[in-house]
């Protein structure tokens, strides 16, 4: 029996094809470090049609980057691979980002990579100046795509015109987005990103895990989430737990598979994370089927109030 073909997906307007649902690695590496021990993990998602990782320099100050560096040297022509630049205060002109390239592909053991990212656009240096900048390492084939996070609707529109001006197409803008989180919907966001061909990416798709049902009023995350997730946050979402759960039973499927899924019908990209293999297979099973429309119009009302 042949092995069927993985579903993919363009980004952008751009030549590379990615998983409708990627990997997120910014819990991977630590110290600087790389974590060999990642390894059955990314293992497990490629093996369940997962293509598409993003990470960024700043995860585990390159901790991650040299993890992927370290896992993904025979998987390289597979995966499409993101990183990030992140606009520090003292990074004031564009050859700082070209140089910031340079040393994410050295942690990353590549010539070049798929997808590369403006982290956030802050000041002091203009959106305008970081765009050229990304225009200039894809034109000296750095990168084989260019991208934006965490942009609103108007500086989505301004990036993607000054790209447009060097014949360029801005391949992605990536944005919180989940049942919790919906501001970028409801500022128009994901229209914009149809209109001008960007894909949406979202990340923190299962909102600090409170779209999995893991945590209960008897078991609270501890550490960083524990200070985020709180009593009256789970009791404030189990309405909508409530009906992940019955949607996820309906299809066969987890909590998280149906959160993921709802995203995904939307037309974006999620790249929720994953600490080990299990969690890595169970995202993937998000992929491959969909909710039908009266099932995201329930998950729309049961999440307006809590968005």
């Amino acid at each position: 029996m042949s092995t069927p073909i993985p579903e993919r997906i363009s980004l952008g307007a751009s030549d590379l094809h990615i998983s409708p649902l990627g990997l997120g690695t910014n819990s991977w590496g630590s110290n600087r470090r790389a974590d060999p021990e990642k390894q059955p993990t990314l293992e497990a998602a490629m093996e369940a049609g997962i293509n598409f990782i993003d990470t960024a320099e700043v995860y585990h100050l390159g901790g991650s980057e040299k993890t992927l560096g370290l896992l993904l040297q025979k998987y390289r022509t597979e995966v499409v691979l993101a990183t990030k630049f992140f606009p520090f205060p003292w990074r004031l002109t564009k050859s700082s980002l070209t140089a910031s390239l340079h040393a994410s592909m050295k942690r990353l053991r590549v010539p070049n990579v798929d997808l590369y990212i403006l982290h956030l656009p802050v000041p002091p240096v203009s959106l305008e100046t970081w765009m050229e900048a990304l225009a200039d390492v894809q034109r000296a084939g750095l990168t084989r795509a260019v991208g934006i996070s965490n942009c609103n609707l108007e500086q989505t529109r301004r990036a993607h015109a000054i790209l447009a001006g060097r014949g360029i197409p801005l391949a992605s803008n990536q944005v919180e987005y989940s049942l919790l989180e919906r501001k970028a919907e409801r500022n128009g966001l994901p229209d914009t990103c149809r209109e001008l061909g960007v894909t949406l990416v979202a990340y923190r798709p299962l909102g600090y895990g409170l779209l999995t049902g893991k945590y209960t009023l008897e078991n609270l995350p501890t550490y960083l989430h524990g200070r985020i997730v709180r009593r009256d946050d789970l009791r404030r979402v189990s309405p909508l737990i409530d009906l992940l759960g019955d949607l996820g039973r309906s299809h066969g499927k987890t909590l998280s598979q149906v959160a993921l899924n709802w995203i995904v019908c939307k037309g974006a990209v999620p790249i929720p994370g994953a600490k080990n293999p299990r969690q890595a297979a169970e995202n993937a099973g998000a992929m491959g089927w969909r909710l039908d429309s009266a099932e995201v119009e329930a998950l729309d009302q049961a999440s307006e109030p809590l968005s």
